[in-house]
């Protein structure tokens, strides 16, 4: 159950970062930073380390985590919110089918 909090978590500030209107304002266009934010698999990773380091001071999950669960936590956030912001758009299910340019 953790896990799956965790995830969609992740996958909601990610979301929210990358692609929320509120943001628009603040969002870096240019640069390192503006190509970081267009990116849902980078800020995802850094959303995934911050939400790990913030367990030991959170009352919804107690748990103890060393270095290597949270870079493993921060690898999964970026994976899951890659695929999540992929798979739905503001339109829905994106089925979308990506078709080789032999046929």
């Amino acid at each position: 159950m953790f896990l799956i909090a965790y995830i969609l978590a992740c996958y909601g500030l990610t979301q929210i970062l990358v692609y929320g209107t509120i943001f628009d304002g603040i969002r870096p266009k240019q640069g390192l930073w503006g190509e970081l934010f267009k990116c849902p698999m980078c800020v995802g990773f850094h959303v995934g380390w911050l939400f790990a380091l913030l367990f030991s001071v959170s009352n919804l999950f107690n748990l103890q985590t060393s270095i290597i669960d949270i870079f493993i936590l921060a690898c999964l956030s970026s994976g899951t919110s890659y695929v999540f912001c992929t798979l739905f758009t503001d339109f829905g299910i994106n089925f979308k089918v990506n078709k080789s340019e032999k046929e």
